[in-house]
């Protein structure tokens, strides 16, 4: 979909997507934040949470990561152009399985002329929890723009 092609209100839903021990591990490494919590079963057992829980950061990658997955912005979504108002609603354990729900709320032009949506995103456990959600925008091509893609 071009930004042409966009409806504000227009909803995806995309999924699943099974976090692994291993996605905790790698993104420590990535990140730096090797905080027990997340890497140590035994310290993370005597947390309130009762077990390891993925990095916050971690789920806005997975939530874009799923929005990748979106068949119909393959070949346009250019960059992300920001994240905002995002809330961490309930932690994300390893064997939680997530999807992503998107919701088109709006649309604008740049100065330059570059068209960019407003996502609303909220990433799901498998239950309808809401994990974590919020807003990003993002920079789409228009019809004749080549996307490099």
């Amino acid at each position: 979909m071009h930004f042409e092609d966009v409806d504000i209100g227009t909803r995806f839903v995309v999924g699943e997507r099974v976090v692994t021990e291993q996605d905790l591990l790698g993104f420590a490494e990535i990140s730096g934040d090797r905080h027990p919590v997340h890497v140590d079963a035994g310290w993370a057992a005597r947390s309130p949470f009762g077990q390891r829980i993925a990095h916050g950061p971690l789920g806005i990658a997975l939530a874009i990561g799923l929005f990748g997955r979106i068949e119909a912005f393959r070949d346009t979504a250019l960059a992300m152009t920001d994240v905002s108002e995002w809330r961490f609603r309930a932690p994300i354990h390893i064997g939680d399985v997530l999807s992503l729900e998107v919701v088109i709320e709006g649309k604008r032009t740049t100065r330059s002329g570059q068209g960019v949506i407003e996502r609303r995103l909220r990433l799901l456990k498998a239950d309808g929890t809401v994990a974590q959600e919020g807003c990003s925008g993002m920079l789409i091509a228009r019809r004749g723009e080549e996307s490099g893609s």
